[in-house]
């Protein structure tokens, strides 16, 4: 970390007003910074109107094309009637704007609570729903956004790791487990699959419950991907418990497109993908001041020690048999 000032650190309470005030609203003052960290979100008071949702993108992160091609798929998605939360377009048509060196995007807010999935009712009405955004991102892939692939998510997070982070005591555990774990992951990926656009980060955290409807938020992680890249993220507990899940969602989810078995080898796989490129996602923000205050726990010699304790279970998961279908 240095003493200089980190870009996020010029949004100030009058800029963010400055903001959305240019997209012509009136703000009533009122600000609420709500909690993201890879860009910046904040809950803007507007006179005689709901408050809305300002997104401030992180600089340098994605290409103006890459984060248009986002909205357009969540606009496709509500055209076809998914409870998904779009971008607000102003009076020129633009859902994408700048102010200063900034450029975001404004929301409406949406309320709702996190889907309570040890229900399986909710999981089959989440398999309906995952289905139908599956049916409408496989009728043509991203142009610009990129791929899910253990290039990006794996090696490249542990090269970063390596060259920056590790301690010396546990480089070598580190590095030789990582090439054991990637040469693995690297067979199961370079299997066929078909891919499509998909929301990419479908933790409840991205889900909002209301009236018994999933609403999806937050599509910053939108790639192309196998479908099953939004679905095992929704299982959890034991394997049994996962079989039986897994069941619920994939029979919602047949209901509106076929989902293919062979894609659930790729579980485990992705699984580790998501810790790699987790850990590197932090370390490569440590220089932005709210990534130590929020992950205090953080580059401390326990942590490396138990993210690579978690890395071997990945290493004899990726060794069990794949979920099946019941």
């Amino acid at each position: 970390m240095t003493d200089a000032l980190h870009p996020f650190d010029t949004l100030t309470p009058g800029f963010i007003i400055d903001a959305v005030e240019a997209c012509g609203y009136l703000c009533d003052g009122s600000m609420l910074a709500l909690n993201s960290y890879e860009n910046r979100v904040y809950q803007v008071g507007i006179e005689d109107g709901l408050p809305l949702i300002a997104k401030f993108y992180r600089p340098n992160r994605w290409s103006d094309e890459q984060i248009l091609e986002e909205h357009a798929f969540c606009y496709e998605l509500l055209e076809q009637e998914l409870p998904v939360v779009v971008p607000l377009r102003n009076a020129a048509g633009d859902s994408l704007m700048r102010c200063g060196e900034f450029r975001f995007s404004l929301y409406p807010r949406r309320g709702g609570r996190a889907p309570e999935l040890d229900n399986y009712d909710n999981l089959l009405v989440m398999g309906r729903f995952l289905g139908r955004m599956h049916a409408i991102g496989a009728r043509r892939p991203f142009q610009h956004r990129p791929v899910l692939d253990s290039r990006s998510y794996g090696h490249d997070s542990v090269e970063f790791l390596l060259k920056h982070f590790i301690p010396a005591d546990l480089r070598n555990a580190f590095e030789t487990l990582t090439r054991d774990l990637l040469v693995r992951i690297d067979e199961m990926m370079a299997q066929p699959v078909d891919l499509l656009r998909v929301h990419g980060d479908c933790h409840i955290g991205n889900v909002l419950w209301r009236d018994d409807t999933p609403n999806f938020v937050d599509f910053d992680d939108a790639r192309m991907a196998p479908a099953v890249q939004d679905i095992w993220m929704l299982l959890s507990g034991d394997r049994r418990e996962q079989t039986r899940q897994l069941a619920e969602v994939v029979d919602g989810y047949n209901e509106f497109y076929d989902f293919n078995p062979r894609e659930l080898r790729l579980v485990e796989a992705l699984r580790t993908l998501r810790i790699m490129h987790y850990a590197a996602w932090i370390a490569r923000r440590w220089d932005d001041p709210a990534f130590p205050k929020a992950f205090t726990w953080f580059n401390t010699p326990r942590y490396w020690s138990e993210h690579i304790l978690e890395l071997r279970e990945q290493l004899a998961a990726l060794n069990e048999p794949p979920l099946l279908l019941m």
